[in-house]
């Protein structure tokens, strides 16, 4: 099958959305909103930061508002990591629900757009892009954190994969050998 271009980008973006909500599934609130690194990444502040970026480079980069504008973190808030966790006051289902609608807004932006449309992007001091620069930009930012979200589900719990049910690992790997054999070698090097 033979798709077009849009298509394909529009499976990665997807496959990247996926990924992140897939990470979350079978956690508790708790697990979710924990911060895993010294600087607060958390599993739910990953995908609340993803549902406000798309908004802003599929809704505003191209002439749309969101509906609904006190749903999402407000650009005058005067907390700079207002974006990166869940508040008091959300759930995990509310802002998974809402990264859904958000994930339909730009998928209608996209749909709508050849990719040679021209948006502006305005905290790039407005500077001119095409549909298609957005959703590979998007696309890459998307597979970025869902690389942050690997590892950190990794170290929680020992879920890996690439998709649900299929790791993209050797299935019959040693996995306790192997990194005592890696940490031997890097021990030589101290």
């Amino acid at each position: 099958m033979v798709s077009t271009p849009k298509d394909v980008l529009k499976d990665y973006l997807r496959g990247a959305r996926d990924v992140l909500l897939w990470k979350l599934e079978g956690l508790s609130e708790r697990d979710m909103r924990l911060p895993r690194t010294p600087t607060g990444t958390n599993l739910l502040g990953i995908v609340k930061h993803a549902l406000n970026t798309e908004v802003i480079y599929f809704g505003p980069t191209f002439g749309r508002e969101w509906p609904t504008p006190d749903e999402l973190v407000s650009p005058d808030d005067l907390d700079p990591l207002a974006g990166w966790h869940a508040t008091e006051t959300e759930t995990a289902a509310g802002i998974v629900d809402l990264y859904r609608r958000v994930q339909a807004f730009a998928d209608e932006t996209i749909d709508a757009l050849p990719l040679d449309a021209i948006g502006h992007v305005a905290h790039w001091g407005d500077a001119e892009v095409t549909l298609h620069a957005i959703m590979v930009h998007k696309t890459a930012d998307l597979q970025r954190h869902a690389g942050h979200v690997d590892i950190l589900r990794e170290q929680l719990d020992g879920l890996v994969g690439l998709l649900p049910g299929h790791t993209n690992l050797p299935d019959t790997t040693d996995w306790p050998a192997y990194t005592k054999r890696l940490t031997a070698i890097a021990d030589k090097f101290r």
